[in-house]
């Protein structure tokens, strides 16, 4: 049944690596906030060693994972097995969000495939890693990703995805700012002037 783990053993990195999908969870430190939770597709997740993860995370209508991760670091991300044997792993960490223009930006973007609407990367530190049975979860079968996200994406130009971000990505259903929200405000530039989607575009 269920297995607890300081770290990614290779079978676990394995399974990762088959999976088309992976969910993720975070919450705000209030009472009454609201807990979140957020599936994921595409080519996007990356496993930088046994204790450090990351994701390239896709512009959506909201942006609720950084700015728990801003107020807490707290994060979640759970893995499904669909097809095959039933499992599923969950890896509990603590997560920081990456913007274009930083250092550690520039230290992560090479690891993807810097898909249209890349508006910032999750990078996570693991400190367990946990496996139960899923022996209730239906089988699914894959089909083909969704192409949608990325041509809305790629039909947009700067500024129009920044104004995007400014009304849908800048603070939290509970009113907690996001560290693109902020950069936003702040109209910072990137190095080379040009927008985020710009510089996040392949």
């Amino acid at each position: 049944m269920g297995k607890l783990f300081p770290a990614l053993l290779p079978e676990h990195e394995a399974f990762i690596r088959k999976q088309r999908i992976f969910f993720v969870g975070s919450a705000p430190l209030q009472a009454d906030g609201h807990v979140n939770l957020s599936p994921k597709g595409h080519d996007v997740f990356r496993i930088v060693s046994p204790t450090e993860v990351g994701y390239l995370d896709l512009t959506g209508s909201g942006n609720e994972t950084s700015a728990h991760l801003e107020e807490n670091n707290r994060i979640t991300l759970m893995f499904v097995a669909f097809e095959g044997p039933p499992l599923i792993l969950r890896l509990y960490g603590k997560g920081r969000v990456i913007l274009p223009g930083t250092a550690d930006w520039e230290l992560w973007a090479p690891r993807f495939e810097l898909l249209p609407g890349a508006r910032q990367i999750i990078g996570v530190d693991v400190h367990a890693v946990k496996t139960s049975c899923g022996f209730s979860v239906p089988f699914y079968t894959y089909e083909r990703e969704r192409d949608t996200l990325q041509r809305w994406a790629a039909s947009k130009s700067g500024d129009e995805l920044n104004e995007y971000w400014r009304g849908k990505n800048a603070v939290s259903m509970d009113g907690i700012p996001t560290p693109l929200g902020r950069r936003i405000a702040e109209s910072a530039p990137f190095e080379d002037g040009r927008s985020a989607n710009e510089k996040t575009r392949p």
